[in-house]
């Protein structure tokens, strides 16, 4: 594969201990900011996706057409990913990390905020529906480099022996987005009450109007950071590729299949406990109730399919998510020291390990108890130790992923692993967990996780560990981690 060079810096090639080109504050606000509106928009969207899109967007005149429909629009962003990873990766690996995250976010902010704007079924007919889709598309494309480049910004300015510890302050965007977008909802939802009356006629757009703010101090802080010293390295010794996409997958495949099944267990983790379990939580515990609810919607109701849940009122149960979503950030920041002190792999084949048995203890927690005060503290119990898991399995990721590639490839290569991985753990996740949950039960979505917890543990056991890799390795030679 020839390469092209970059213009060369004035300054002579930096050492692997050189002086991080950006400032920590900057480091951690401009990689952080990003993920924030990531998963801010995930749940914002999801909770539209439920309570307004399928009423505003997609009246069919059936309410489970319509909340299809609506899923459906959500999923799309899921298939735009990969292809975002690999145009932001491109110009990421071949111009640098800054213009490439500013165009990711720009890209993001202004797709959120127009859903904020946009006219519903009534005002534009079927235009509105496709308006929709179009910006939920442009949100996925923006999202598919979004990732990459902020674990990148993180690591690649990383003090010596600190890169797992700054890898996880994009990871921190996940928790902290959730808690965000969630309360907002609730507390908009409550205010305008339900989804009657002020929440459907202007209620729902202030989450996605807000994310304006956050992006517009994204910019800000992105606007100002200067090129890594890696990158800069990777420029003066002639390592920048004419195609990285193409060098990733002739020379790096093994790294690609590998980072995509360490991530596999995070992301199927993740969506459970957050899409599955709040079907889950807000369904009805017996068929009384259900029967009854089902009568209060004017709806037919069939006994023979209907499958208990938590039977918890909507807003109990996403305070509850909260609460365990408080641990998911706290174990977060904790996992990233941990990983530097004894490495990505050995502290994730642990954490893959508990994921496995924490699969098979689904049951445990989620089968119905005769207190429902106990079951209550149960659900919570369940919910504080996924989320202590998420938060210790997606921590070390921001810098274990970036390390299995060199620098002329990093932003390719890492984005396709972490995007490719969504679509087989978060994107099938929630279809395959309500199939197994209707068919058996919660046990069995336990069972599904702990069968992707077992080939994310096989992909660490013959991998080997990344902490010492050369992490300003330009990518002239082959590289080494495998």
């Amino acid at each position: 594969m020839t390469s092209t060079t970059a213009t060369p810096s004035a300054a002579p090639a930096p050492s692997p201990t050189s002086k991080p080109a950006n400032s920590r504050a900057r480091v951690i606000t401009a990689s952080l900011i990003g993920t924030t509106i990531e998963f801010y928009d995930f749940y914002a969207y999801a909770t539209a996706a439920v309570l307004v899109f399928p009423i505003l967007f997609f009246p069919t005149g059936n309410d489970t057409t319509a909340l299809l429909a609506s899923f459906a629009t959500f999923g799309a962003a899921m298939l735009a990913r990969p292809v975002g990873a690999l145009v932001f990766g491109h110009f990421g690996d071949k111009y640098g990390r800054k213009a490439t995250l500013v165009a990711s976010l720009l890209t993001m902010g202004i797709a959120t905020f127009l859903i904020g704007v946009l006219p519903t079924h009534d005002q534009v007919g079927w235009l509105a529906a496709l308006f929709l889709l179009i910006l939920r598309l442009a949100q996925g494309f923006a999202l598919g480099g979004e990732w990459s480049g902020a674990a990148l910004v993180a690591t690649e300015n990383a003090p010596a022996g600190k890169r797992a510890w700054y890898g996880t302050f994009p990871q921190l965007g996940a928790p902290i987005g959730f808690i965000i977008a969630n309360s907002l909802f609730l507390v908009i939802n409550t205010a305008t009450g339900g989804s009657e009356g002020a929440f459907l006629e202007w209620g729902w757009r202030v989450p996605f109007l807000f994310s304006a703010v956050m992006v517009i101090i994204g910019l800000w802080v992105r606007l100002k950071l200067v090129e890594s010293t890696a990158f800069e390295k990777a420029a003066k010794e002639g390592a920048i590729r004419k195609a990285p996409i193409g060098t990733v997958f002739r020379h790096h495949w093994k790294q690609l299949i590998l980072g995509t099944f360490f991530m596999l267990a995070t992301y199927v983790l993740f969506y459970l406990m957050t899409n599955f379990t709040l079907t889950w939580g807000t369904k009805p515990a017996t068929v009384e109730a259900a029967q009854a609810a089902a009568d209060a919607k004017g709806v037919a109701f069939d006994a023979s399919t209907f499958y208990p849940g938590g039977g918890f009122a909507y807003h109990d149960f996403v305070l509850m998510q909260i609460i365990g979503v408080v641990f998911f950030g706290i174990f977060t920041l904790l996992s990233g020291p941990i990983a530097d002190a004894i490495g990505r792999r050995r502290l994730l084949i642990w954490v893959t390990a508990a994921i496995i048995v924490f699969g098979l203890a689904f049951n445990v927690f989620l089968l119905p108890q005769a207190d429902p005060k106990f079951s209550g503290a149960l659900v919570q119990a369940f919910l504080v130790f996924g989320f202590m898991l998420m938060g210790s399995t997606f921590g070390p990721m921001g810098a274990l992923l970036p390390e299995l590639f060199p620098t002329n490839v990093r932003y390719t290569g890492s984005a396709i692993a972490y995007n490719v991985s969504s679509i087989l753990g978060a994107a099938v996740a929630p279809l395959i967990a309500l199939v197994l949950w209707e068919v058996a039960g919660p046990w069995l979505v336990g069972v599904y996780l702990s069968a992707m917890g077992i080939l994310t543990l096989i992909a660490l056991i013959v991998s080997k560990e990344t902490k010492d890799v050369d992490y300003e390795d330009a990518g002239i030679g082959s590289s080494a981690v495998l």
